[in-house]
């Protein structure tokens, strides 16, 4: 299925007729999906499932009968259907989400008809970009000080990825507040922003208006202009726009802020694989140590993270063995300095790997991009979520 183009088809297990008719008619007045049937047996359901062939299924789970709702979740879950499913339930009895379970997404009634339509998309298209065929993948690049060179890094990661071959790749500026990717590309006060973007629903024709066309050849999807607008924005308005992006994109790579709020981490949560900038700095060092006690509080694997030693060729009088130490294993990438060259390439605006593709730092760089798409290509890079 491809969500851009085709009706979503959803199957509906309710045993009150009430609420079954509630979503009927919410649905009659659209065309984005396509309410294949609603079945009160949860006995029924996995042969509805392999009949009928649905791209998403809702559960209620109140259902009565031999197997309740949340057992149902579980049996597709268990088996060999594997289909993304949406637990419906009442604030009275409050169910949480444990895809292990089977309970990827929960719609709480009441519910309107735009955030069922929502919540549907947005299932939809997750579950076509985790299917290998038309995988998207979300590197987010972080660093736990400033003045580490993370939005350099970005921007020349983006365009290395870019030019691996077919890999059409967009830039996030995820530093909501100060617009970092602004600073450093000279870009017009005027151009438009993630914030230019619909509140409601958003459209891959949307983003034709909003995103930066970069010389370098990659798209830029830039932070507000100003530093208050960032208030503007949700954790629901980040969750959307990757959504999307990873329906266009091969690639997405986002400049993550240094601050770890709550904007920052709907970009981590998301990703694939964090790149985490890591320096010959002791500041640096033990914030890095701090951040990965706190990724292993809330459940990220140690494969979700990769660190890069930025400036690799100056230690600052800090014993190499002792930052290994520190990580507890090697950083996965190096960078050299770069010197004179970074220095011009982000004063002209332009990324370092275009303007001298011989250079060392743009080999570095160029391997970098090609061992993350090899992560991705063998199903190491996975999405992980935070336990809640």
């Amino acid at each position: 299925m491809s969500t851009a183009a085709s009706q979503i088809r959803l199957l509906l297990v309710e045993d009150v007729p009430q609420v079954a008719q509630y979503v009927r008619g919410l649905l009659n007045a659209q065309q984005q999906v396509r309410l294949l049937d609603v079945v009160s047996d949860g006995r029924k359901v996995p042969g509805l499932v392999k009949e009928l062939r649905p791209d998403i299924v809702i559960v209620d789970a109140l259902l009565q009968g031999k197997v309740r709702g949340l057992a149902v979740a579980a049996n597709l879950r268990e088996g060999d259907l594997r289909l993304p499913t949406i637990v419906l339930t009442v604030p009275q009895n409050p169910v949480q989400r444990d895809p292990s379970k089977g309970v990827d997404y929960v719609l709480t009634m009441p519910f309107s008809g735009y955030e069922l339509i929502n919540l549907l998309q947005t299932v939809a298209a997750e579950a076509e970009a985790s299917k290998p065929e038309g995988r998207s993948f979300v590197y987010s690049i972080f660093a736990p000080k400033g003045g580490v060179g993370k939005t350099t890094i970005a921007f020349n990661l983006a365009v290395a990825l870019a030019q691996l071959g077919d890999v059409k790749t967009v830039l996030v500026d995820g530093s909501l507040q100060f617009g970092d990717l602004r600073s450093l590309l000279r870009v017009p006060a005027d151009t438009p922003s993630i914030l230019d973007l619909p509140t409601d629903r958003i459209a891959e024709s949307d983003l034709s208006d909003v995103l930066w066309r970069d010389p370098s050849g990659i798209d830029i999807l830039l932070a507000p202009p100003r530093v208050e607008m960032h208030e503007m924005l949700t954790v629901r308005d980040v969750d959307k726009v990757l959504s999307i992006l990873r329906r266009v994109y091969s690639v997405v790579v986002v400049d993550t802020p240094a601050a770890v709020g709550e904007m920052a981490m709907a970009f981590l949560d998301a990703s694939d694989v964090i790149v985490e900038i890591v320096t010959y700095d002791s500041t640096t060092i033990v914030n890095t140590r701090s951040m990965a006690e706190f990724f292993r509080s809330i459940g990220y694997p140690p494969s979700k993270v990769r660190y890069l030693l930025n400036r690799a060729d100056s230690n600052g009088g800090i014993d190499p063995a002792s930052l290994v130490a520190s990580l507890g294993r090697e950083p996965e990438f190096r960078l050299t300095s770069g010197g004179a060259l970074v220095v011009e390439s982000n004063n002209q605006g332009i990324p370092f790997v275009l303007a001298d593709p011989a250079a060392q730092i743009s080999a570095e760089m160029a391997r970098i991009a090609t061992d993350l798409m090899a992560l991705a290509s063998a199903g190491v890079a996975e999405p992980v979520k935070r336990r809640r």
